[in-house]
Protein backbone atom coordinates (compact mmCIF):
# COMPACT_ATOMS: atom_id res chain seq x y z
CA UNK A 1 0.00 0.00 0.00
CA UNK A 2 1.35 3.42 -0.57
CA UNK A 3 1.55 5.99 2.01
CA UNK A 4 -0.23 8.83 2.69
CA UNK A 5 2.38 10.96 2.44
CA UNK A 6 1.92 10.51 -1.24
CA UNK A 7 -1.17 12.52 -0.45
CA UNK A 8 -0.52 16.14 0.96
CA UNK A 9 -2.89 18.89 1.25
CA UNK A 10 -1.38 22.55 0.78
CA UNK A 11 -3.64 25.63 0.68
CA UNK A 12 -2.41 27.51 -2.44
CA UNK A 13 -0.65 26.03 -5.15
CA UNK A 14 3.57 26.62 -5.16
CA UNK A 15 2.89 29.47 -7.58
CA UNK A 16 0.30 30.99 -5.89
CA UNK A 17 -2.49 30.59 -8.06
CA UNK A 18 -5.94 29.71 -7.11
CA UNK A 19 -6.61 25.72 -7.08
CA UNK A 20 -9.28 24.30 -9.78
CA UNK A 21 -12.53 23.32 -9.08
CA UNK A 22 -13.81 20.12 -10.70
CA UNK A 23 -17.51 18.14 -9.88
CA UNK A 24 -17.93 14.76 -9.17
CA UNK A 25 -22.00 14.21 -9.91
CA UNK A 26 -22.82 10.89 -8.19
CA UNK A 27 -25.09 8.75 -11.09
CA UNK A 28 -24.93 5.52 -10.79
CA UNK A 29 -28.68 4.86 -9.49
CA UNK A 30 -31.96 4.18 -10.89
CA UNK A 31 -34.47 5.89 -8.89
CA UNK A 32 -35.99 2.49 -8.67
CA UNK A 33 -39.03 4.73 -6.25
CA UNK A 34 -39.90 6.83 -8.95
CA UNK A 35 -41.21 3.77 -10.90
CA UNK A 36 -42.67 3.42 -13.46
CA UNK A 37 -41.38 6.88 -15.26
CA UNK A 38 -37.81 5.73 -13.53
CA UNK A 39 -36.68 2.68 -15.46
CA UNK A 40 -33.13 0.87 -15.58
CA UNK A 41 -32.42 2.10 -19.36
CA UNK A 42 -34.10 5.45 -18.25
CA UNK A 43 -32.87 6.33 -14.68
CA UNK A 44 -34.19 9.27 -12.71
CA UNK A 45 -31.53 11.33 -13.29
CA UNK A 46 -32.59 11.41 -16.65
CA UNK A 47 -35.82 12.15 -16.21
CA UNK A 48 -37.74 16.08 -17.02
CA UNK A 49 -39.32 16.82 -13.78
CA UNK A 50 -39.46 20.66 -13.71
CA UNK A 51 -39.29 21.87 -17.29
CA UNK A 52 -37.83 20.49 -20.16
CA UNK A 53 -34.16 19.33 -19.33
CA UNK A 54 -33.42 16.63 -17.46
CA UNK A 55 -32.16 16.51 -13.78
CA UNK A 56 -29.01 15.48 -14.76
CA UNK A 57 -28.23 18.47 -17.71
CA UNK A 58 -29.80 20.35 -15.01
CA UNK A 59 -27.13 20.19 -12.47
CA UNK A 60 -24.69 19.94 -14.52
CA UNK A 61 -25.86 23.45 -15.87
CA UNK A 62 -26.16 24.99 -12.57
CA UNK A 63 -22.16 24.32 -11.72
CA UNK A 64 -21.24 27.15 -14.62
CA UNK A 65 -19.66 29.37 -14.76
CA UNK A 66 -18.02 27.93 -11.61
CA UNK A 67 -17.19 24.65 -13.15
CA UNK A 68 -17.88 24.16 -16.48
CA UNK A 69 -18.98 20.95 -18.05
CA UNK A 70 -14.77 20.34 -19.29
CA UNK A 71 -14.33 19.78 -15.46
CA UNK A 72 -17.71 17.88 -14.46
CA UNK A 73 -16.90 13.77 -14.20
CA UNK A 74 -19.67 11.82 -13.63
CA UNK A 75 -19.48 8.78 -11.27
CA UNK A 76 -21.48 5.90 -12.37
CA UNK A 77 -21.43 2.13 -13.62
CA UNK A 78 -20.80 0.77 -17.04
CA UNK A 79 -24.20 0.42 -18.05
CA UNK A 80 -25.06 3.51 -16.64
CA UNK A 81 -22.19 5.46 -18.79
CA UNK A 82 -23.45 4.50 -21.87
CA UNK A 83 -27.00 6.08 -21.08
CA UNK A 84 -25.62 9.13 -20.08
CA UNK A 85 -22.99 9.69 -22.65
CA UNK A 86 -25.59 9.04 -25.34
CA UNK A 87 -28.24 11.48 -23.26
CA UNK A 88 -25.93 14.23 -23.11
CA UNK A 89 -25.26 13.90 -27.20
CA UNK A 90 -29.06 14.17 -27.83
CA UNK A 91 -28.68 17.62 -29.07
CA UNK A 92 -25.51 18.15 -29.52
CA UNK A 93 -22.00 18.16 -27.98
CA UNK A 94 -22.38 20.96 -25.05
CA UNK A 95 -22.47 18.83 -22.95
CA UNK A 96 -18.72 16.52 -22.97
CA UNK A 97 -17.96 15.48 -19.17
CA UNK A 98 -15.73 12.95 -18.17
CA UNK A 99 -16.76 9.65 -16.61
CA UNK A 100 -15.23 7.48 -13.60
CA UNK A 101 -17.26 4.03 -14.26
CA UNK A 102 -17.29 1.73 -11.15
CA UNK A 103 -17.46 -1.88 -11.88
CA UNK A 104 -20.26 -2.51 -9.31
CA UNK A 105 -21.83 -0.56 -6.66
CA UNK A 106 -20.34 0.15 -3.35
CA UNK A 107 -22.21 3.27 -1.97
CA UNK A 108 -20.70 6.83 -1.53
CA UNK A 109 -17.10 6.24 -0.31
CA UNK A 110 -16.29 4.48 -2.07
CA UNK A 111 -17.38 6.64 -5.79
CA UNK A 112 -16.16 9.87 -3.89
CA UNK A 113 -12.74 7.92 -3.44
CA UNK A 114 -12.41 6.87 -6.54
CA UNK A 115 -12.99 10.51 -8.12
CA UNK A 116 -10.48 12.08 -5.96
CA UNK A 117 -8.05 9.61 -6.48
CA UNK A 118 -8.35 10.38 -10.12
CA UNK A 119 -8.96 14.10 -9.47
CA UNK A 120 -5.33 14.50 -7.35
CA UNK A 121 -3.97 12.24 -10.32
CA UNK A 122 -4.89 14.64 -12.81
CA UNK A 123 -3.88 18.03 -9.70
CA UNK A 124 -2.87 17.52 -6.57
CA UNK A 125 -4.09 20.61 -5.52
CA UNK A 126 -7.32 19.88 -6.97
CA UNK A 127 -10.78 20.82 -5.09
CA UNK A 128 -13.89 18.95 -5.62
CA UNK A 129 -17.46 19.51 -5.25
CA UNK A 130 -19.41 15.95 -4.53
CA UNK A 131 -23.54 16.39 -5.72
CA UNK A 132 -25.65 13.73 -6.18
CA UNK A 133 -27.24 13.90 -10.28
CA UNK A 134 -31.24 14.18 -9.21
CA UNK A 135 -31.82 16.99 -6.73
CA UNK A 136 -34.00 20.10 -8.03
CA UNK A 137 -32.84 23.30 -6.88
CA UNK A 138 -34.46 25.57 -9.37
CA UNK A 139 -32.70 29.02 -8.81
CA UNK A 140 -28.84 28.00 -9.37
CA UNK A 141 -27.83 31.72 -8.27
CA UNK A 142 -28.28 31.27 -4.46
CA UNK A 143 -26.85 28.00 -4.76
CA UNK A 144 -23.66 29.33 -6.79
CA UNK A 145 -23.29 31.86 -4.33
CA UNK A 146 -23.24 28.87 -1.62
CA UNK A 147 -21.00 27.40 -3.50
CA UNK A 148 -18.34 30.12 -4.13
CA UNK A 149 -18.30 30.46 -0.71
CA UNK A 150 -18.07 26.40 0.36
CA UNK A 151 -14.87 25.97 -2.54
CA UNK A 152 -13.25 29.15 -0.56
CA UNK A 153 -13.61 27.50 2.92
CA UNK A 154 -12.33 24.14 1.09
CA UNK A 155 -8.94 25.54 0.06
CA UNK A 156 -8.60 26.88 3.50
CA UNK A 157 -8.98 22.70 4.25
CA UNK A 158 -12.12 22.33 5.89
CA UNK A 159 -14.80 19.51 4.50
CA UNK A 160 -17.81 21.45 3.75
CA UNK A 161 -21.16 19.93 3.59
CA UNK A 162 -24.39 22.08 2.56
CA UNK A 163 -27.35 22.01 4.71
CA UNK A 164 -30.34 23.17 3.78
CA UNK A 165 -32.23 25.60 6.35
CA UNK A 166 -35.38 23.22 6.99
CA UNK A 167 -38.87 24.92 5.82
CA UNK A 168 -40.57 22.30 7.82
CA UNK A 169 -40.39 18.98 10.27
CA UNK A 170 -39.54 16.84 7.24
CA UNK A 171 -38.90 13.05 8.30
CA UNK A 172 -37.38 11.85 4.82
CA UNK A 173 -34.02 13.70 5.27
CA UNK A 174 -31.53 12.93 7.19
CA UNK A 175 -30.67 16.21 9.19
CA UNK A 176 -26.90 18.27 10.55
CA UNK A 177 -27.00 19.81 13.86
CA UNK A 178 -23.99 22.55 14.10
CA UNK A 179 -22.46 24.40 16.21
CA UNK A 180 -24.24 27.82 17.39
CA UNK A 181 -20.73 29.89 16.36
CA UNK A 182 -19.24 30.62 12.96
CA UNK A 183 -16.22 29.35 12.39
CA UNK A 184 -15.72 31.12 9.15
CA UNK A 185 -17.19 33.74 7.73
CA UNK A 186 -17.16 33.80 3.34
CA UNK A 187 -19.44 35.51 0.90
CA UNK A 188 -21.67 36.35 3.99
CA UNK A 189 -22.41 32.73 4.84
CA UNK A 190 -21.53 31.81 8.63
CA UNK A 191 -19.78 28.60 8.63
CA UNK A 192 -20.13 26.70 11.92
CA UNK A 193 -18.53 23.46 12.99
CA UNK A 194 -20.70 20.46 12.79
CA UNK A 195 -21.75 18.84 16.01
CA UNK A 196 -23.31 15.43 14.41
CA UNK A 197 -25.32 13.71 12.07
CA UNK A 198 -28.58 12.76 12.70
CA UNK A 199 -30.45 9.69 11.30
CA UNK A 200 -34.06 10.69 9.57
CA UNK A 201 -36.42 11.54 12.52
CA UNK A 202 -39.83 10.99 13.56
CA UNK A 203 -42.50 13.35 12.99
CA UNK A 204 -42.07 14.58 16.89
CA UNK A 205 -38.11 14.61 16.99
CA UNK A 206 -38.53 16.79 13.34
CA UNK A 207 -40.46 19.32 15.08
CA UNK A 208 -38.06 19.79 18.07
CA UNK A 209 -35.40 20.32 16.07
CA UNK A 210 -37.36 22.74 14.10
CA UNK A 211 -38.02 24.83 17.20
CA UNK A 212 -34.58 24.52 18.15
CA UNK A 213 -32.92 25.58 15.47
CA UNK A 214 -29.43 24.84 14.30
CA UNK A 215 -30.58 21.68 12.64
CA UNK A 216 -30.09 21.45 8.74
CA UNK A 217 -31.37 19.12 6.45
CA UNK A 218 -28.21 16.96 4.85
CA UNK A 219 -28.23 17.50 1.27
CA UNK A 220 -25.69 15.45 0.38
CA UNK A 221 -23.76 17.87 -1.34
CA UNK A 222 -19.79 18.32 -0.23
CA UNK A 223 -16.69 20.48 -1.25
CA UNK A 224 -13.38 19.54 -0.46
CA UNK A 225 -9.76 19.22 -1.62
CA UNK A 226 -9.49 15.70 -3.12
CA UNK A 227 -6.24 15.89 -1.14
CA UNK A 228 -7.92 15.76 2.13
CA UNK A 229 -11.12 13.86 1.76
CA UNK A 230 -8.01 11.57 0.54
CA UNK A 231 -6.19 11.52 3.91
CA UNK A 232 -9.70 10.80 5.84
CA UNK A 233 -10.27 7.84 3.45
CA UNK A 234 -6.67 6.96 4.83
CA UNK A 235 -7.23 7.76 8.26
CA UNK A 236 -10.95 6.16 8.79
CA UNK A 237 -11.42 3.44 5.86
CA UNK A 238 -7.72 2.23 5.55
CA UNK A 239 -9.05 -0.89 3.87
CA UNK A 240 -10.89 0.99 1.44
CA UNK A 241 -8.04 3.11 0.69
CA UNK A 242 -5.50 0.48 -0.06
CA UNK A 243 -7.76 -0.78 -2.71
CA UNK A 244 -7.88 2.42 -4.42
CA UNK A 245 -4.25 2.94 -4.33
CA UNK A 246 -3.92 -0.37 -6.10
CA UNK A 247 -6.22 0.72 -8.51
CA UNK A 248 -3.92 4.01 -8.89
CA UNK A 249 -0.98 2.15 -9.39
CA UNK A 250 -2.35 0.45 -12.25
CA UNK A 251 -4.34 -2.71 -10.56
CA UNK A 252 -7.26 -4.49 -12.79
CA UNK A 253 -10.10 -2.33 -11.28
CA UNK A 254 -12.73 -4.82 -11.29
CA UNK A 255 -11.15 -7.04 -9.08
CA UNK A 256 -9.90 -4.68 -6.68
CA UNK A 257 -13.20 -3.10 -6.34
CA UNK A 258 -15.08 -6.01 -5.75
CA UNK A 259 -13.10 -6.36 -2.31
CA UNK A 260 -14.13 -2.83 -1.17
CA UNK A 261 -16.70 -2.14 1.16
CA UNK A 262 -19.82 -0.72 0.77
CA UNK A 263 -20.39 2.47 3.17
CA UNK A 264 -21.26 5.67 2.97
CA UNK A 265 -19.24 8.55 2.99
CA UNK A 266 -21.38 10.18 6.32
CA UNK A 267 -21.09 6.87 7.72
CA UNK A 268 -17.18 6.12 6.72
CA UNK A 269 -15.96 9.65 6.85
CA UNK A 270 -18.11 12.47 7.88
CA UNK A 271 -19.47 11.10 11.19
CA UNK A 272 -15.67 10.32 12.75
CA UNK A 273 -13.41 13.58 10.82
CA UNK A 274 -12.44 16.38 13.22
CA UNK A 275 -12.73 19.30 10.62
CA UNK A 276 -16.11 19.05 9.15
CA UNK A 277 -18.11 22.38 8.70
CA UNK A 278 -21.61 22.96 7.36
CA UNK A 279 -22.72 26.33 5.30
CA UNK A 280 -26.31 26.97 5.13
CA UNK A 281 -27.99 26.72 2.38
CA UNK A 282 -31.26 28.77 2.33
CA UNK A 283 -32.80 28.34 -1.39
CA UNK A 284 -35.14 25.57 -2.43
CA UNK A 285 -34.01 22.15 -2.56
CA UNK A 286 -35.39 19.01 -2.73
CA UNK A 287 -33.46 15.25 -2.91
CA UNK A 288 -36.93 13.71 -5.55
CA UNK A 289 -36.24 10.84 -2.66
CA UNK A 290 -39.89 9.55 -3.84
CA UNK A 291 -43.25 10.15 -5.75
CA UNK A 292 -43.93 12.26 -2.42
CA UNK A 293 -40.94 14.76 -3.01
CA UNK A 294 -43.18 16.10 -5.75
CA UNK A 295 -45.13 17.94 -3.14
CA UNK A 296 -42.47 20.36 -2.69
CA UNK A 297 -41.57 20.66 -6.42
CA UNK A 298 -44.99 21.33 -8.42
CA UNK A 299 -47.36 23.32 -6.81
CA UNK A 300 -50.73 21.84 -5.56
CA UNK A 301 -54.08 22.63 -6.73
CA UNK A 302 -56.93 24.26 -4.38
CA UNK A 303 -57.75 20.26 -3.12
CA UNK A 304 -54.05 19.69 -2.58
CA UNK A 305 -53.67 17.76 -5.25
CA UNK A 306 -50.69 17.84 -7.81
CA UNK A 307 -52.38 17.13 -10.97
CA UNK A 308 -50.01 16.49 -14.49
CA UNK A 309 -51.52 15.39 -17.71
CA UNK A 310 -54.44 13.73 -19.42
CA UNK A 311 -56.42 13.92 -15.99
CA UNK A 312 -60.14 13.96 -14.96
CA UNK A 313 -60.55 14.24 -11.58
CA UNK A 314 -63.68 14.66 -8.96
CA UNK A 315 -63.49 15.57 -5.15
CA UNK A 316 -59.57 14.24 -4.64
CA UNK A 317 -57.51 15.37 -2.00
CA UNK A 318 -54.24 15.65 -1.00
CA UNK A 319 -53.02 13.38 -3.78
CA UNK A 320 -50.58 12.77 -6.69
CA UNK A 321 -52.09 12.30 -10.36
CA UNK A 322 -49.74 12.04 -13.21
CA UNK A 323 -51.46 10.95 -16.39
CA UNK A 324 -49.84 10.36 -19.99
CA UNK A 325 -51.37 9.78 -23.33
CA UNK A 326 -54.67 8.21 -22.16
CA UNK A 327 -57.12 9.89 -19.83
CA UNK A 328 -56.93 9.08 -16.30
CA UNK A 329 -59.81 9.59 -14.45
CA UNK A 330 -60.37 9.62 -10.42
CA UNK A 331 -63.05 10.06 -7.82
CA UNK A 332 -62.69 10.80 -4.35
CA UNK A 333 -58.99 9.45 -3.94
CA UNK A 334 -57.59 11.12 -0.39
CA UNK A 335 -53.65 11.05 0.17
CA UNK A 336 -53.25 8.46 -2.56
CA UNK A 337 -50.74 8.49 -5.99
CA UNK A 338 -51.78 7.75 -8.87
CA UNK A 339 -48.70 7.55 -12.16
CA UNK A 340 -49.49 6.39 -15.41
CA UNK A 341 -47.66 5.03 -18.38
CA UNK A 342 -48.19 3.43 -21.56
CA UNK A 343 -47.37 0.38 -20.09
CA UNK A 344 -47.66 0.52 -16.40
CA UNK A 345 -49.41 1.80 -13.59
CA UNK A 346 -48.57 2.65 -10.14
CA UNK A 347 -51.35 3.00 -7.34
CA UNK A 348 -50.06 3.12 -3.52
CA UNK A 349 -51.21 5.31 -0.60
CA UNK A 350 -48.97 8.87 -0.04
CA UNK A 351 -47.59 6.93 3.03
CA UNK A 352 -46.05 3.96 1.34
CA UNK A 353 -44.25 5.72 -1.28
CA UNK A 354 -40.61 4.29 0.14
CA UNK A 355 -42.24 0.85 -0.86
CA UNK A 356 -42.81 1.02 -4.88
CA UNK A 357 -39.13 0.28 -4.93
CA UNK A 358 -40.17 -3.36 -3.44
CA UNK A 359 -42.18 -3.08 -6.55
CA UNK A 360 -39.56 -3.20 -8.90
CA UNK A 361 -37.46 -5.87 -7.09
CA UNK A 362 -40.74 -8.17 -7.58
CA UNK A 363 -41.04 -7.48 -11.56
CA UNK A 364 -37.26 -8.15 -12.01
CA UNK A 365 -37.94 -11.52 -9.82
CA UNK A 366 -41.22 -12.45 -12.83
CA UNK A 367 -38.96 -10.64 -15.02
CA UNK A 368 -41.19 -8.79 -16.34
CA UNK A 369 -39.48 -6.21 -18.73
CA UNK A 370 -41.25 -2.95 -17.51
CA UNK A 371 -38.68 -2.69 -14.82
CA UNK A 372 -35.71 -1.80 -17.48
CA UNK A 373 -37.03 -0.45 -20.33
CA UNK A 374 -39.69 1.88 -21.23
CA UNK A 375 -42.79 1.12 -24.53
CA UNK A 376 -41.18 4.37 -25.79
CA UNK A 377 -37.18 4.65 -26.18
CA UNK A 378 -35.31 7.69 -26.53
CA UNK A 379 -32.33 7.25 -28.59
CA UNK A 380 -29.46 10.14 -30.11
CA UNK A 381 -31.25 10.21 -33.38
CA UNK A 382 -34.65 9.95 -32.03
CA UNK A 383 -37.16 7.58 -30.69
CA UNK A 384 -38.77 4.09 -31.21
CA UNK A 385 -42.42 3.07 -29.40
CA UNK A 386 -42.81 -0.34 -29.12
CA UNK A 387 -46.35 -1.15 -30.46
CA UNK A 388 -47.15 -4.76 -30.51
CA UNK A 389 -45.07 -7.96 -30.21
CA UNK A 390 -45.82 -11.51 -30.45
CA UNK A 391 -43.96 -14.82 -31.49
CA UNK A 392 -41.74 -14.16 -34.43
CA UNK A 393 -42.94 -10.45 -34.76
CA UNK A 394 -42.60 -7.34 -33.15
CA UNK A 395 -44.13 -3.65 -34.54
CA UNK A 396 -42.57 -0.56 -33.93
CA UNK A 397 -43.18 3.29 -35.15
CA UNK A 398 -39.82 4.69 -34.95
CA UNK A 399 -38.96 8.39 -35.24
CA UNK A 400 -35.72 10.17 -37.01
CA UNK A 401 -35.02 13.58 -35.98
CA UNK A 402 -34.09 15.92 -39.33
CA UNK A 403 -30.07 15.46 -40.03
CA UNK A 404 -30.09 12.40 -38.00
CA UNK A 405 -28.98 8.71 -39.19
CA UNK A 406 -29.52 5.10 -37.34
CA UNK A 407 -26.32 3.33 -37.66
CA UNK A 408 -25.14 1.11 -40.53
CA UNK A 409 -26.19 -2.29 -39.46
CA UNK A 410 -27.22 -6.12 -39.77
CA UNK A 411 -29.37 -8.27 -38.03
CA UNK A 412 -29.10 -12.09 -37.72
CA UNK A 413 -32.75 -13.06 -36.43
CA UNK A 414 -34.78 -10.64 -38.06
CA UNK A 415 -35.80 -9.07 -41.09
CA UNK A 416 -37.72 -5.61 -41.16
CA UNK A 417 -39.94 -3.99 -43.53
CA UNK A 418 -40.40 -0.56 -43.21
CA UNK A 419 -43.12 1.83 -44.39
CA UNK A 420 -43.19 5.80 -44.46
CA UNK A 421 -45.98 8.00 -42.56
CA UNK A 422 -44.24 11.28 -42.32
CA UNK A 423 -41.37 12.82 -44.15
CA UNK A 424 -38.85 11.48 -46.06
CA UNK A 425 -36.39 8.74 -45.54
CA UNK A 426 -33.04 7.86 -47.30
CA UNK A 427 -32.47 3.94 -47.50
CA UNK A 428 -28.92 2.67 -47.39
CA UNK A 429 -29.35 -1.24 -48.17
CA UNK A 430 -26.28 -3.31 -49.42
CA UNK A 431 -24.89 -1.25 -52.64
CA UNK A 432 -27.76 0.62 -53.45
CA UNK A 433 -29.26 3.94 -52.03
CA UNK A 434 -33.11 5.02 -52.06
CA UNK A 435 -35.35 7.40 -51.34
CA UNK A 436 -38.67 6.75 -49.61
CA UNK A 437 -41.39 9.16 -49.36
CA UNK A 438 -44.79 8.56 -47.47
CA UNK A 439 -46.92 5.92 -48.36
CA UNK A 440 -43.84 4.13 -49.83
CA UNK A 441 -42.39 1.26 -48.22
CA UNK A 442 -39.15 -0.99 -48.45
CA UNK A 443 -37.93 -4.17 -47.27
CA UNK A 444 -34.58 -5.29 -45.34
CA UNK A 445 -33.88 -8.84 -46.00
CA UNK A 446 -32.14 -10.67 -42.81
CA UNK A 447 -28.38 -10.13 -42.50
CA UNK A 448 -28.07 -7.28 -45.50
CA UNK A 449 -26.57 -4.25 -44.38
CA UNK A 450 -28.70 -0.88 -44.37
CA UNK A 451 -29.17 2.37 -42.85
CA UNK A 452 -32.15 4.66 -42.31
CA UNK A 453 -31.54 8.16 -42.45
CA UNK A 454 -33.41 11.75 -42.37
CA UNK A 455 -31.64 13.67 -45.04
CA UNK A 456 -34.72 16.42 -44.63
CA UNK A 457 -35.72 19.30 -42.65
CA UNK A 458 -38.89 17.53 -40.76
CA UNK A 459 -39.36 14.81 -38.63
CA UNK A 460 -39.12 10.97 -39.91
CA UNK A 461 -42.22 8.32 -38.89
CA UNK A 462 -42.23 5.27 -40.31
CA UNK A 463 -43.60 1.89 -39.18
CA UNK A 464 -41.32 -1.27 -38.96
CA UNK A 465 -42.57 -4.67 -38.82
CA UNK A 466 -39.72 -7.20 -37.80
CA UNK A 467 -39.96 -10.81 -38.25
CA UNK A 468 -37.72 -13.70 -37.20
CA UNK A 469 -37.14 -16.05 -34.55
CA UNK A 470 -35.24 -13.35 -32.50
CA UNK A 471 -36.68 -9.30 -32.69
CA UNK A 472 -34.72 -8.20 -29.49
CA UNK A 473 -32.78 -5.21 -29.11
CA UNK A 474 -29.65 -6.76 -28.74
CA UNK A 475 -29.61 -8.62 -32.08
CA UNK A 476 -28.07 -5.65 -34.08
CA UNK A 477 -24.37 -5.61 -35.06
CA UNK A 478 -23.13 -2.03 -36.45
CA UNK A 479 -20.72 -1.13 -38.43
CA UNK A 480 -20.72 2.68 -38.36
CA UNK A 481 -22.30 4.69 -35.57
CA UNK A 482 -22.48 8.48 -35.94
CA UNK A 483 -22.78 8.26 -32.01
CA UNK A 484 -19.88 5.50 -31.17
CA UNK A 485 -21.92 3.65 -29.77
CA UNK A 486 -20.25 0.04 -29.88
Amino acid sequence: MKTIKKISVKNKKADGAKPVVYAAILAGGIGSRFWPLSRETTPKQLLKVVGDESLLKLTIKRLNPLIPPDRVMIVTNARQAEIIRLHLSYEGHAMNPGYIVEPMGKNTAPAIGLAAMELYNKDPHAVMAVLPADHIIEDGGPFRRALKAAIACAEKGHLVTFGVVPAYPETGYGYIKAGTKAVEKIGGFGIRKVERFVEKPNIKKAKEYLRAGGYFWNSGIFVWKAARILEEIAKHLPDIYARLTEIRGGAEITGAYAAIEAVSIDHGILEKAEDVVVIPADFPWSDMGSWNSFAGVLPPDENGNIVKGRVVDIESSNSIILGCDRVVATIGLKDMILVDTPDATLVCPKDRAQEVKDVVSVLKKKGFAEHEIHRTVERPWGAYTLLEQGEGYKIKKILVKPGRRLSLQTHKGRSEHWVVISGGARVQRGEETVDVGVNQSTYIPRGVKHRLENAGTTPLEIIEVQNGEYVEEDDIVRFDDDFERD
